[in-house]
């Protein structure tokens, strides 16, 4: 492990509120501008970076050690790095673990990632929990603190920027590849629907979807339609499908302006629909309700969720939320708030088989808590399929 080798480049990094924190690079050289975020996870550090909901952000680990398992072939959540940036403590250049077959820093270089390192990034989480989450730079060329705060001034806030258009796939696909035997965790698998039976049907929209979110649903029985943004419900429904599944995505749910209107009418279908983060607010939009922005967001692997006599630990990763005094209450219901602030993690529709959690039942790693929400996915499409509906 090295702090601060011989061989190390100085790097800057600069928030869009003047601060200035010196360091030095890892990943790719050169100068990357995004919001800056934390995470508060203590594993899973390749997930998070290949994650299509961090799209646009540079990640701050506030964990003090990355890199030291390395990258390995198995654990991305999408093909390449979704993040503008890295920031963190400690990087390890010479990981230990039987899966890795790359270092973090230089599978950043390959995939053209600055990073930096060295810096106080408790100072730093510190400072986006107290002023909020704001746009900044990291440069390992750029030294001059003001040279580079001009760059900051030519970047659009967070709120109000369409980035799934980014991250959805421009053609449909299907899934089939379920969690690995070696690392699927429920106890039994009698409560999922028997995938040597007629599957069910599951055409899942791309706001810019996790793999472990396909694999999850491959395991409890679905053929998985991946379908992009673009869609027309006629379409997806061209596809004859048992439920429709809302994915999780980057920036503000209410820039993606044709998601709503494409929700509302797939509703009429009355067909069993689940969603997942940004398919969760989307899904709060197209029944009525309003989406703001976060102060700081949740992002971590230890986040409360809950309502009455039960809480899950739970996943999360987003810096929107659905405002509650916006939801109809007359046709949904409120199933889980976030225990830390008291923000919406779910919803449910009080006539149809229609629900969402803010929050990410199939993190890995990350707690399991909450997995039993993709059983009652497919409760909900067994249920509709044996009353002939549709």
């Amino acid at each position: 492990m090295s702090i601060f080798s011989t061989s190390s480049q100085p790097a800057l990094l600069v928030l869009a509120d003047g601060s200035v924190f010196r360091g030095w690079s890892f990943g790719a050289t050169g100068t990357v501008v995004g919001e800056i975020v934390f995470n508060t996870g203590m594993t899973g550090y390749q997930e998070v970076l290949t994650d299509p909901s961090y799209r646009g952000q540079i990640v701050t680990f506030t964990y003090p050690e990355l890199g030291n398992t390395g990258i390995n072939n198995e654990d991305d959540e999408s093909a390449t790095p979704q993040v503008n940036g890295a920031i963190a403590k400690n990087i390890c250049e010479c990981p230990s673990n039987w899966r890795s077959t790359t270092s973090l820093p230089d599978h950043l270089k390959q995939h053209n990632i600055p990073g930096i390192y060295g810096i106080d990034t408790r100072a730093l989480t510190r400072k986006l929990r107290t002023v909020g989450a704001m746009n900044g730079a990291i440069s390992s060329e750029i030294l001059d603190p003001e040279r580079l705060l001009q760059q900051l001034e030519l970047i659009p806030s967070m709120e109000g920027l369409n980035l799934v258009k980014e991250v959805s796939t421009t053609e449909v696909y299907e899934w089939t590849e379920p969690t690995d035997t070696h690392w699927e965790f429920t106890s039994t698998t009698s409560t999922a629907h028997d995938r040597t039976a007629t599957p069910l049907t599951v055409v899942a929209i791309d706001f810019g979807i996790k793999r472990n979110i396909l694999r999850r649903l491959a395991s409890h029985g679905c053929r998985v339609i991946v379908v992009p943004i673009d869609t027309e419900p006629e379409e997806i429904l061209k596809h004859k499908p048992d439920g429709i599944f809302l994915s999780n995505g980057p920036g503000d749910p209410a820039a993606v302006e044709s998601a709503p209107a494409l929700v509302k009418a797939l509703l009429d279908s009355e067909l069993p629909t689940f969603g997942i983060c940004m398919g969760h607010q989307i899904l709060g939009l197209s029944l009525g309700a309003k989406t703001f922005k976060l102060k700081f967001g949740h992002r971590g692997l230890n986040q409360p969720c809950g309502l009455t006599q039960k809480v899950e630990i739970t996943s999360q990763n987003h810096g929107f939320a659905i405002n509650a005094d916006t939801i109809p209450a007359t046709e949904v219901e409120v199933t889980h708030l976030n225990l830390n602030d008291q923000t919406v993690a779910g919803l449910q529709h009080k006539t149809l088989p229609i629900f969402s959690v803010q929050y990410h039942p199939e993190a890995s790693p990350g707690p399991h808590d909450a997995d039993y929400l993709f059983e009652k996915f497919v409760t909900l499409m067994l249920d509709h399929r044996s009353n002939g509906v549709g």
